[in-house]
């Protein structure tokens, strides 16, 4: 097939990367030259676990293509999927600007039949919004040209989103239409070989499929943060507690991984927007607005245990931090919990010295240069002169550490642990003050 895809952001790239890997012709466009350029270059301006390799390969095979001439790409693909982002609005709600301007685009230019695909995380109702954007474009034009619209959410773990796509346990479509369905039965067809992982339904269900399956799986994050945190106070240790619950073949191990909040481009938003909707339609969402709540005050648990372990006192210390991403084997620190964590220490008069595998350059992007910021090459670079040591995403490099040479390195022995990574035991027998979530120093029993 010849298929479209506006936007050349993680979504857009991870899908049109992985359907030219099966044998489609797909043209990527973005309004952005400058990305195109280095796209067309060779260069991924985002890191994502072998998807540099895929788009190489496959722009040397002459299967996936970059542009920014919008009236070639509505010509180039029947299929023409929308990628783009949808930020939070201030109240809350899907930014669809972007959304809506891609779909006057397509009308703009459309010579004949088109299925147009939502493929960015959108609002329910959304679909509808953009067939009466292209039929008013359509109108304004004085053509009549046939076109469908259908939802296709996209369910990516950045870090792991070529596995996702390719072997995920399912593919929601929402339509109505037969034609449809044939186009995106071929369209997902070489991912669809082992069992028919392809679900259709209305629209408006695939719609709300995307978010409720966000904030469910965000729910789970916030439950068991709840719990950690009841868990210091009642001197538990959370992680028994994990093991416990997750046994139970009805609740499972999967996101119940205490820590330092979730952030990251869909949960913070998707939970908003979701909650937002509620709000609108006159429901309020009172458990999705207690996760979003949970979450907010989750991140700020690492900057008060610094302040526990040092008596309030943060100005003038250096604070260690290793990982600045959102998680592992990604780039992105959108809503990152070090960012609440480095922008608190700032404003208590602190300096950060951060180490992180890939978003140093994101990290600088961000804060730009700045005195009280130091972007470490090494891990243990990050630590030369540091008062205490935090853990904020769980990149594996961090799994494994001497603990005799990190007591020596610190000028305080204060491991902040955002992650759980290690056994309290282990750490307190080097002589460290360990405080992480639900376990270690930071116990304060409250019960006899």
């Amino acid at each position: 097939m010849k298929i479209t895809i506006f936007g050349s952001g993680y979504v857009g790239l991870v899908t049109g990367a992985c359907l030219a890997d099966v044998g489609h012709d797909v043209m990527c466009v973005d309004v952005d030259e400058d990305k195109v350029a280095r796209l067309n270059a060779g260069e991924v301006p985002i890191y994502e676990p072998g998807l540099e390799s895929l788009i190489r390969q496959n722009r040397a095979a002459g299967r996936l293509h970059f542009t920014t001439d919008a009236e070639r790409a509505v010509a180039f693909g029947l299929l023409q999927f929308i990628a783009v982002g949808t930020p939070s609005d201030e109240d809350g709600s899907a930014d669809l600007r972007h959304v809506l301007k891609v779909a006057e685009t397509i009308a703009t230019h459309m010579t004949e039949y088109r299925i147009v695909v939502d493929k960015s995380t959108v609002p329910v109702g959304t679909a509808s919004r953009v067939a009466r954007t292209i039929a008013a474009e359509l109108e304004r034009r004085g053509v009549a040209h046939d076109f469908d619209v259908c939802s296709n959410p996209e369910f990516l773990k950045e870090g792991a989103a070529i596995e996702d796509f390719s072997r995920g346990s399912r593919i929601v479509v929402g339509t109505e239409s037969e034609r449809v369905r044939r186009a995106m039965r071929e369209c997902y067809g070489p991912y669809n070989r082992q069992k028919d992982k392809l679900m259709f339904m209305g629209v408006r269900s695939a719609e709300l499929t995307k978010y409720a399956a966000n904030a469910m799986l965000a729910t789970k994050i916030s439950f068991i943060n709840e719990i950690a945190n009841l868990s210091e106070r009642l001197g538990a240790d959370i992680e028994e507690v994990r093991h416990g619950i997750g046994s139970d073949p009805r609740i499972g191990y999967s996101f119940i991984y205490p820590g330092c909040g979730y952030g990251g481009s869909c949960f913070p938003k998707d939970v908003k927007a979701l909650a937002r909707t509620a709000e609108q339609v006159g429901h309020p969402a009172e458990m999705v607005a207690a996760v979003e709540s949970v979450n907010a005050r989750q991140k700020s648990r690492l900057f008060e245990m610094l302040c526990q372990a040092f008596n309030g006192e943060l100005a003038g210390k250096t604070i260690a931090l290793w990982g600045l991403a959102f998680k592992p084997n990604t780039d992105d620190m959108r809503e990152a919990p070090s960012r609440a964590l480095m922008e608190a220490l700032w404003a208590a008069g602190a300096r950060v010295q951060a180490y992180d595998p890939e978003a140093r350059e994101e990290c600088r992007r961000l804060y730009g240069e700045r005195d009280d910021l130091v972007l470490a090459g090494q891990r243990d670079q990050a630590l030369e002169g540091a008062d205490a040591l935090v853990i904020c995403t769980e990149w594996k490099a961090f799994r494994t550490v001497d603990f005799d040479h990190l007591r020596e390195a610190l000028a305080s022995p204060v491991l902040v642990d955002g992650r759980n990574l290690f056994p309290p035991e282990t750490v307190k027998a080097a002589g460290l003050s360990y405080y992480a979530i639900g376990r270690g120093d930071s116990v304060r029993p409250v019960l006899a």
